[in-house]
């Protein structure tokens, strides 16, 4: 049982911590475009603001993913359900990106824990997909619009 309330706790609490991480990287994006939007009008300006605004969103989403890998392997830690800290955060990289062949295992009243962050990464790999491409779309859109002759 305290597997499951632990791996549950930390579902709830990266998830939250994702989303709001998410959320505050959109409002800072939404700052930053609309300076930079009248800068320029040429397209190649734009385009290549885009670029880097995508590989700075994507650079922030992979900095969260390692600090919610770095939660997970803190509980692994503290449980006693690994020996030590550089393989729980090992052990919890590999079962947060679901590859599964680390060669770790937890201690046995504290497997489905393991489980549970496969299917937190799941998650948080879905919510940082879905933003990066709805990020994308938006600064596509307004990038196409600002270019288009009036």
């Amino acid at each position: 049982m305290e597997s499951w309330v632990c791996g549950l706790t930390l579902i709830i609490v990266t998830i939250i911590f994702h989303a709001t991480s998410a959320a505050f990287i959109a409002l800072a994006q939404e700052k930053i475009w609309a300076p930079l939007k009248d800068r320029s009008r040429k397209a190649r300006h734009a385009f290549r603001k885009w670029i880097v605004m995508t590989a700075t969103v994507g650079l922030l989403l992979v900095m969260l993913h390692g600090i919610e890998v770095g939660l997970w392997a803190i509980a692994y830690s503290w449980t006693g359900a690994l020996d030590s800290f550089s393989d729980a955060v090992f052990y919890s990289m590999d079962s947060m990106t679901t590859r599964g062949a680390s060669g770790l295992e937890l201690q046995h009243k504290w497997r489905m824990m393991g489980a549970l962050e496969g299917i937190d990464g799941m998650l948080l790999f879905g919510i940082s997909t879905a933003f990066m491409f709805a990020m994308m779309q938006t600064y596509w859109e307004k990038l196409m619009a600002s270019n288009t002759p009036q």
